[in-house]
């Protein structure tokens, strides 16, 4: 395993408080991943692999109008390509995830369905992928991550007389429960020390305010089981999730303001139309 002192002693602080990050998932992506070992830089590519699922289904969905917004691992070129070689069956480009392959083909065979959900189909093959990760702490993240969904996906399940076993994703002990408990808690409140947290989270009908506490639980996570992890990989790792944390916040924010400052317009126009003048 490398250590990294000089690049994780000058990363700067950052904090889940409303404050924007002048550092950048970007300057992450700059210039931290090019120092990182082929290993380790494998670890850090399912962070931005995310990125490049919502790309490949814009492209699958509406090819040359597809509008890419951001990279991931992979330049719309090369999408374009590694679907390309997956649609005409061709031998898959060296070191491209095998389950992107696994899923374009499973997309083609069924031939884009109307009826699936290909969000999560692709987030199962991509779960799947993540957990088996070499690295210990970063395949601990993505269990967790995919225990939490999960666990969210099953109680609204419920909430709208809905088959849970139609949408929780994966294998494992959480997974098995969530199919065939007939409990309040799915039998889970002992297996994980999280579950009451997702619990009561799912209890707030705030959609945007229990989004912000889901990400209060992944940060806090992030720092409980990164205590003993200084200059390797995963503390760099851990850096990197929060400021993708942090920098969607900020355009939530951004996002959120702008629709409000067209609502004051519209009801300012609104206003004016119906104003009349006397004389």
């Amino acid at each position: 395993m490398s250590n990294y002192y000089c690049l994780v002693a000058g990363l700067p602080d950052v904090a889940f408080d409303g404050s924007k990050s002048a550092y950048t998932v970007e300057c992450f992506k700059e210039e931290i991943y090019p120092e990182l070992s082929a290993a380790d830089a494998a670890c850090v590519d399912l962070f931005f692999l995310e990125r490049d699922n919502a790309n490949i289904l814009k492209i699958l969905r509406h090819g040359d109008d597809a509008r890419i917004e951001q990279y991931g691992c992979y330049s719309r070129q090369e999408l374009e390509e590694i679907i390309s070689s997956a649609k005409n069956g061709d031998t898959p480009i060296k070191g491209v995830p095998s389950y992107i392959y696994s899923f374009v083909e499973h997309y083609m065979a069924s031939e884009g369905g109307a009826n699936v959900i290909w969000e999560d189909v692709l987030s199962s093959y991509y779960y799947d992928y993540a957990t088996s990760c070499a690295n210990g702490f970063v395949a601990e993240w993505f269990t967790f991550n995919r225990n939490v969904n999960n666990i969210l996906v099953a109680f609204a399940a419920r909430k709208y007389k809905m088959n849970v076993a139609d949408v929780v994703i994966g294998e494992g002990e959480v997974a098995d429960a969530l199919r065939t408990s007939g409990a309040r808690d799915f039998g889970l409140t002992g297996m994980l020390d999280y579950f009451e947290s997702i619990q009561r989270l799912n209890e707030n009908g705030r959609l945007q305010e229990r989004e912000r506490q889901l990400d209060d639980i992944r940060w806090k996570w992030l720092e409980d089981n990164s205590v003993f992890n200084y200059f390797t990989v995963e503390r760099l790792f851990v850096f990197l999730v929060k400021l993708g944390i942090i920098e969607r916040w900020a355009k939530l924010d951004a996002d959120k303001g702008m629709q409000r400052y067209n609502e004051m317009i519209a009801e300012l126009k609104s206003g004016m139309d119906n104003m009349s003048f006397e004389l």
